[in-house]
């Protein structure tokens, strides 16, 4: 693409961008019921040592990948080596299936927001409330239709003005929700402070190997690693930008908001239940059933509960935000289009794949792929087998093909790679060990042998 390819315009941007595209409903929801199932404190110890190592040096490889062929990740790994123009397939093929159903969960966020601020506490609150709209036909459609068209809108006005633009604006505000609803929490909910402790307090006897698996997987969805996203924004940043640096905020931000988000609904919940450890580990199901039922017992919950899901929409949106322009750049590249065809050819086949997983629920309920729903399934193919390959096929190319020479020598462009040494171990030895037992978990997972 050369120098006509678009840019980030400087280090500040490019960082916001790629931590909100880290920053998603992973981070939300996913994140604190993990942390309160295997020990919190522990947990979160587990979390940061694999996020300053195994996801410290995924993320230089893939941005430096980015950064030194200027293409988007279907061509980057062929253009460095033909044997494995096959990664770059499949990488590219990772947002193309996320962005649809993920934009079908960003109107399911819509539609909480919209109704908590108009005051519908008490009806989004019942048990059967959620189930019943996910049944609807056309107005989980319509709010899918929303929440994708806002995304086409931002990806394209381009690069500078509509990605790193809206990230500037949206992160802060994303934090500063965070933060809010943390402290109005601990200072209103009785019981509160117990869920503090219960989130912090290492609790060694709950320490096991699937507390390392669940904390791997975790922060493998969770940094955006194997979808292509890093590659691309790679390919937008100028040589004197300091990956290694950019990458350690990254990190800093995805953890930080995943431990504020831990905060924010814990206590929470953990003052609603009366202790009850089973009410934290509901999955999906604490976003949309459990916290609802919290904000209408909380003093001002209509009002924190539109705060609530303003945030989460933020933060779906900065990351399907990412999504699309990371599958639009790969129609630029391919096809030579230009971004406003790109982005409407894009959302097209979203608007099919999405439409299919949020009529799954309702009347193509019955319809089953290896017994799970349309939804369920997409997310099983991307994020448990076609993300775990990438990553472990990256892992193999950069380690063993490449070499980590070729990585360090883009990084130290814009200065010296301060850990170097550690780079390379990671990205040789532990990235490909650590990313097989991902794989193999998720995939027994799925089949039901363990649940994480």
């Amino acid at each position: 693409m050369g120098s006509n390819r678009s840019s980030f315009t400087g280090k500040i941007g490019f960082v916001l961008a790629a931590a909100g595209s880290a920053v998603g409903l992973g981070n939300i929801w996913r994140f604190p019921y993990l942390a309160a199932k295997y020990g919190g404190g522990i947990f979160l110890l587990v979390y940061i040592v694999l996020s300053v190592t195994f996801g410290f040096a995924l993320m230089v490889a893939e941005i430096a990948i980015g950064r030194k062929t200027q293409l988007s990740a279907i061509s980057a790994y062929g253009s460095l080596d033909k044997r494995f123009s096959f990664v770059g397939v499949l990488g590219a093929l990772v947002p193309v299936i996320i962005l649809p159903y993920y934009s079908v969960i960003g109107g399911w966020v819509m539609k909480y927001m919209v109704g908590f601020a108009a005051g519908h506490t008490s009806q989004m609150a019942e048990d059967s409330y959620f189930g019943n709209y996910l049944g609807l036909t056309w107005e989980p459609v319509l709010w899918f239709l929303l929440f994708i068209g806002i995304t086409a809108v931002v990806v394209m006005l381009g690069v500078e003005k509509g990605v790193e633009k809206v990230s500037k604006v949206m992160m802060p505000i994303l934090i500063g929700l965070i933060l809010v609803i943390v402290i109005y929490t601990l200072v209103t909910m009785d019981g509160a402070w117990d869920g503090v402790v219960y989130y912090l307090k290492p609790d060694f006897s709950k320490f096991s190997m699937m507390t390392v698996v669940a904390a791997m997987g975790q922060l493998f969805y969770s940094m955006s690693l194997a979808m292509g996203i890093m590659i691309t924004f790679g390919s937008y940043i100028k040589k004197d930008i300091s990956i290694e640096k950019s990458v350690k905020q990254i990190e800093i931000f995805d953890t930080g908001v995943a431990f504020l988000a831990g905060l924010m609904i814990i206590p929470a919940v953990f003052a609603f239940s009366g202790g009850n450890e089973e009410a934290l580990g509901q999955g999906p199901g604490l976003m949309f059933v459990t916290l609802p039922k919290i904000f209408e017992a909380m003093p001002g919950g209509a009002f924190i509960g539109a705060a609530f899901f303003v945030m989460v929409l933020f933060a779906a949106l900065t990351s399907s935000i990412s999504l699309m322009e990371t599958v639009v750049s790969i129609f630029m590249d391919k096809l030579k289009w230009g971004r406003k065809l790109s982005t409407l050819a894009v959302l097209g086949t979203s608007l099919v794949l999405g439409l299919c997983s949020s009529l799954g629920y309702s009347v193509w309920a019955e319809v089953r792929i290896i017994g799970m729903q349309l939804l369920d399934f997409f997310d099983f193919f991307s994020n448990s087998l076609l993300m775990p390959v990438v990553a472990l096929a990256t892992a193999i190319f950069i380690g063993y093909v490449l070499k980590p020479k070729t990585v360090i020598e883009e990084v130290e462009l814009s200065g010296p790679f301060k850990q170097k040494k550690l780079f390379a171990v990671v990205i040789r030895y532990v990235a490909p060990a650590c990313i097989l037992v991902i794989l193999i978990s998720s995939i027994l997972t799925a089949f039901g042998v363990f649940k994480i």
